[in-house]
């Protein structure tokens, strides 16, 4: 079964891809993804609240509309019904009764019962309609319930006047006019409901922020203890709090920390007995050699101990990377400027600049240990080293070129590989234990950055040194 629903979603998916028609139905859907993928926030808080808010809107939203369409509209229907009867019955009463002395009485009646006021005017044209508000509910159902009971020419004006109505109705021998509160024809709290309903959100909202606040911030401090721990940097004073999950997630980060640090130290550890009982080794065959007479056999002997003396020293810088070096602040316009006088001492021409605050916080001895070795391997391969340095607002980047030979593309990965060399050689005129390049890599990625070789304009090999700051 699962075989099949497997297949069939695969089915499905080549379909769409294969499908021209599929695909351009499916086109405004795919464009609107990408643009709403691109305009929403990446952080987990806003997102969070996001999905807090947004239900939240949408719901308020659909009540109010609700209660508007529904209670408002069926209140204010109600209550225009209710005063246009009224208005009729006093229409009805002025066709009645035509003495002075009944309209009066009709007047103190409408008055004091309906709570109407009336007045008569001599027969004559209505003045013009003025255009209502499309949501105006009043004018909408008092306009229908007057054409519908009492059928005779009207004026009515719902927007003169805040709190009065003015309506006016044209008899054959006059025309009243009749003045009543607007309450009288619409449901005047409605808009109680609308303020305790926005009240009780912002309410909810503030809640949210302070409690989600509280739930994200733990994470906050495991994303930037992870960040320090893999720039190389202890993190300071963080300690698992939070939910549950959150406490979980930060056990297993120093979980893994402390896994780490002691398998380097033991790594570390292990190597430097095995170099210390080789350099005795060595020892020896020094103190040996100096009891031999100075052929060139022995000359040559001498070369390999020193040789070995150099991988010894290489395979145990390797292993253990710098690992126990704290991060400190660190001047690297002068460390560029040492490393360009010892380049120098062995005849390369070297030359280095540097934009930007100098001052990083990162592992001095480390780093300088990294660029040594990448000049050190261009000056072997070349005359001419131009070292730049840069620092923007997130990074510090270090550009080392020269004009040797270079490193062909599909080699340059290779060349990372410890004790991989692009030559077969042995000796001491290439030198070399193939770990520069290594040890240069693991030093930057031990700060949280890369490293990355192109080719330079000069011709040769470009080192391109990225950490973050």
């Amino acid at each position: 079964m699962t075989d099949r629903s497997t297949w069939r979603d695969f089915s499905i998916s080549r379909t769409i891809r294969t499908s021209p028609i599929l695909k351009s139905l499916l086109k405004p859907y795919f464009a609107f993804a990408s643009w709403l993928h691109n305009r929403l926030p990446k952080g987990l808080y806003v997102r969070a609240l996001l999905i807090i808010v947004i239900p939240m809107v949408l719901l308020q939203s659909v009540l109010a509309f609700v209660f508007m369409e529904r209670h408002y509209a069926l209140v204010t229907r109600r209550l225009s019904e209710a005063l246009v009867r009224e208005i009729s019955a006093v229409v009805e009463m002025y066709e009645t009764y035509e003495t002075e002395q009944d309209e009066e009485r009709i007047k103190r009646i409408a008055a004091s019962a309906l709570n109407l006021s009336v007045s008569v005017s001599k027969p004559g044209p209505l003045p013009p309609k003025k255009d209502a508000s499309l949501f105006d509910l009043v004018d909408l159902y008092t306009s229908r319930e007057i054409t519908a009971r009492i059928g005779k020419p009207f004026f009515i004006d719902t927007i003169g006047n805040d709190r009065f109505l003015d309506i006016r109705i044209q008899l054959e021998d006059k025309n009243l006019r009749f003045i009543a509160r607007r309450s009288l024809a619409y449901a005047s709290n409605s808009h109680i409901f609308i303020v305790w309903m926005v009240a009780t959100s912002l309410i909810l909202i503030i809640t949210a922020l302070l409690f989600l606040r509280n739930q994200i911030r733990p994470i906050e401090k495991l994303a930037d203890a992870a960040e320090e721990f893999g720039k190389g940097r202890q993190p300071t004073q963080f300690r698992p709090h939070g939910a549950r999950e959150v406490r979980r997630a930060a056990m297993a980060f120093l979980d893994m920390r402390r896994r780490i640090e002691r398998h380097v130290d033991q790594r570390t550890t292990m190597l430097a007995g095995v170099s210390h009982d080789l350099r005795t080794i060595l020892t020896r065959f020094n103190l040996q050699l100096t009891f031999l007479d100075n052929t060139p056999e022995v000359a040559a002997l001498r070369r390999d101990v020193e040789e070995m003396n150099r991988m010894l020293e290489d395979y145990l810088a390797f292993s253990k990377g710098y690992g126990d070096e704290e991060s400190e602040e660190t001047d690297i316009s002068l460390m560029l400027e040492e490393l360009e006088v010892e380049a120098e001492v062995v005849g390369a021409d070297v030359e280095s600049t540097f934009d930007g605050d100098p001052q990083v916080v990162l592992k001095g001895r480390a780093f300088r240990r990294c660029l040594l070795n990448l000049i050190s391997n261009a000056a072997r391969y070349g005359k001419t080293i131009r070292i730049k340095g840069h620092r923007t607002p997130d990074w510090l980047i270090v550009t080392v070129d020269d004009d040797g030979p270079g490193i062909p593309p599909q080699e340059r990965e290779n060349v990372f590989r410890p004790f991989h060399r692009l030559d077969t050689a042995r000796n001491q005129d290439t030198g070399g234990s193939g770990l520069g390049l290594s040890i240069a890599r693991d030093i930057v990625r031990a700060h949280g950055g890369e490293i990355f070789l192109r080719e330079s304009p000069m011709g040769g090999l470009r080192v391109r040194v990225r950490v973050p700051i």
